[in-house]
């Protein structure tokens, strides 16, 4: 990246929300954004990243990014303030913070030169069975699937975080979750934002009375403690992950279980593992890029789809074009194919990520697309020229000022999970194991296909699709990054990594820049408000069927909260949080 004119900072910056920018129809004004045209920072843009030089976080929640920033400001490393900010948004952001669910770390390591993944993601219990969602007649139970006790896995999120911290981080339990326990028992104060997602859910969490009485009736502006959830925070923070997996809280959870028919039981938390894996590894134009393995499927697409779009010229197409955006939608209906067959645990099928990652691979798919006409989904098979593999999650990202960087994405799988809470602990049990594929063929939550891959097994993880991600050139991060979104995840990241790569936006601007998916079934084509009314028009004529609602309206949607952290030069780290997100923010240290 390029050198940039960076006045003097604070030393705790708030990120400021930008309007959106639209792309025109036909051809961007390449004197805005093409490379060489501009640093990576001017005073001269509309979208500002937060700078400084003591380290950077990024967060869907305000509060929790200063929990964050004030561990960074204590000596802490990338990682200590991961686990800081993820146990603080256990607290102050219930729709996805959580300690009952689970999720992807990738972490780099500076003076180690490696970059590792960390799977926390949940785990069938054992007493699942494949066919555990089906009514009488064969056909999905979704209400049990999705809402019930019994669609919740194994959390993962307590021991993910523990060892990260343990292996990677330089300060104690105390001291990270400290600021947690803190925001739990004194309380703090409810912002708007926050009380008018929990009265959205009223209807869900009228089901438990231990969610009414823990998440009903909370008011903007008044002080909101959790003691219940205190308390569990204390027995982690003293006892470590038995904390959690044994003891009391594990004995809750049990009773939880016990109570409204759900499958966990004591010896499924005690058997619960965290696995240490390696990234799924591409390159782009000189950019190298770390991303989430399988059981994730994000890491393994975002790769594929960037080697299809590496062979074309897309500086000649214009940012958001119309040609442009073509060529994006055909990438993303090959590699959302090909997730529908071959992507689950590789820990029970074999995931060939080597093959669906490989550059030649890509170079074939790029031969089947019609840069004039829109393809029929119906038309693309999975893997058919493979050779022998709502917005209710957050993502989060931590660098400090060392080089080391986190990209964490974790979730409940619906806002709010299943809507049922584990009563005397406080907390929200998750509802993941809809992303198993409960019936091969047909549709979960977010309207993905899954397969043999992914049925349900016992002790298995559900495929998914949270893409934490780090890129990086010349042995330095330029971008660690992530989004919440379900289907619409591996496409916001891939796009907000575009913007970085190809277009050399800085964070703030990549990250405001309209955004479109696709995910091959259902074939419909989602777009966001900012995308220019003339490129709509183009990309119509060509044959896209511009869908964005479930029940077929055409109502525009917003796609994604990317939040990100990155190197610029002369040893600032830029911070960016998404515009879409009510409290996002970006805070640094200086």
């Amino acid at each position: 990246m390029r050198p940039s004119s960076i006045a003097p900072l604070l030393m705790a910056c708030l990120v400021s929300v930008s309007p959106f920018v639209s792309g025109s129809a036909l051809a961007a004004d390449k004197t805005e954004v093409a490379p060489g045209a501009r640093a990576v920072f001017n005073y001269g843009t509309i979208h500002h990243p937060v700078l400084a030089k003591g380290g950077m976080i990024s967060s869907q929640d305000r509060i929790a990014s200063q929990v964050g920033a004030d561990i960074l400001a204590r000596g802490g490393n990338a990682v200590d303030a991961a686990v800081a900010v993820g146990f603080a948004l256990a607290v102050t952001h219930p729709a996805a913070g959580n300690l009952g669910g689970g999720g992807f770390m990738v972490v780099h390591l500076k003076d180690r030169g490696e970059t590792l993944t960390i799977d926390f993601r949940e785990m069938a219990p054992t007493s699942a069975d494949r066919d555990m969602y089906l009514n009488e007649a064969g056909e999905v139970d979704n209400a049990k699937a999705q809402f019930s006790r019994a669609s919740a896995g194994v959390p993962g999120t307590v021991m993910g975080l523990l060892e990260a911290l343990e292996a990677h981080g330089t300060m104690s339990r105390r001291q990270v979750m400290g600021p947690a326990i803190k925001l739990a028992s004194k309380g703090f104060t409810a912002s708007r934002a926050l009380t008018e997602g929990l009265n959205s859910a009223r209807k869900k969490f009228a089901a438990d009375d231990s969610s009414i009485d823990y998440f009903v009736g909370i008011k903007s502006g008044e002080t909101w403690k959790q003691s219940d959830l205190a308390k569990t925070l204390r027995r982690i923070m003293q006892d470590g992950s038995d904390g959690f997996y044994a003891g009391k809280t594990a004995q809750l959870i049990a009773d939880e279980m016990t109570q409204g028919g759900g499958l966990i039981t004591l010896e499924d938390l005690a058997n619960y593992e965290v696995v240490i894996r390696e990234p799924v590894r591409g390159t782009y134009h000189g950019y190298e890029i770390a991303a989430m393995s399988p059981p994730s499927s994000g890491g393994v697409h975002v790769v594929q789809m960037l080697n299809i779009l590496e062979g074309y010229d897309l500086q000649a197409d214009g940012h958001n074009s119309a040609a442009y955006l073509h060529k994006l939608i055909e990438s993303m209906r090959r590699a959302y194919a090909d997730r529908s067959k071959y992507l689950g645990d590789p820990d029970f099928v074999d995931v060939p990520v080597e093959a669906l990652t490989d550059k030649a691979y890509a170079d074939r798919l790029r031969a089947s697309i019609d840069l004039e006409m829109a393809s029929l989904s119906s038309d693309i098979l999975p893997g058919a020229q493979l050779v022998p593999e709502p917005v209710n999650t957050t993502h989060y990202s931590t660098m400090d000022r060392f080089g080391n960087a986190v990209s964490v994405t974790y979730t409940l799988n619906f806002s709010y999970g299943s809507g049922y809470s584990v009563d005397g602990a406080g907390f929200l049990l998750n509802n993941e194991m809809d992303d198993f594929s409960a019936k091969p063929g047909s549709p979960n939550g977010y309207g993905l296909i899954g397969g043999e891959a992914n049925k349900i097994e016992p002790r298995k993880r559900p495929l998914s699709s949270m893409t934490p991600m780090i890129v990086m050139k010349d042995g330095e991060v330029v971008l660690a990054t992530g989004s919440p979104g379900g289907s619409t995840i591996i496409t916001s990241v891939m796009q907000v990594a575009l913007n970085v790569m190809e277009w050399e936006m800085n964070l703030s601007e990549a990250t405001s820049r309209g955004r479109i998916h696709h995910q091959w079934l259902p074939d419909r084509l989602a777009l966001e408000p900012t995308i220019n009314e003339d490129t709509v028009r183009i990309l119509r004529g060509m044959g896209h069927e511009i869908s964005n609602g479930p029940d077929g309206s055409t109502a525009r949607t917003i796609l994604g909260r990317v939040n990100s952290v990155g190197q610029v030069e002369d040893g600032y780290i830029a911070g960016a949080a998404d515009p879409r997100g009510p409290k996002s923010a970006a805070i640094g240290v200086d």
